[in-house]
């Protein structure tokens, strides 16, 4: 009787461990949802675009008045 019970206790603390510490313990960071503004790459390119429209404007500097 006492070497059922402590085979019942065994496998008890072994399912507890492998609960704690066996595989898949740890959340898949790649299933997470991403919104465009954690994106680098999306960032990067809005980068990108803001400065290439930025050096297309001519600038507004004063007017040479003698021509």
């Amino acid at each position: 009787m006492i070497y059922l019970l402590a085979l019942i206790g065994l496998v008890t603390v072994a399912v507890l461990l492998w609960k704690a510490f066996g595989p898949n313990t740890r959340p898949v960071l790649s299933n997470r949802v991403q919104g465009p503004d954690d994106d680098p790459d999306f960032l990067w390119k809005v980068d990108r675009e803001t400065r290439r429209k930025k050096s297309d404007e001519p600038e507004a500097g004063p007017a040479d008045p003698a021509g």
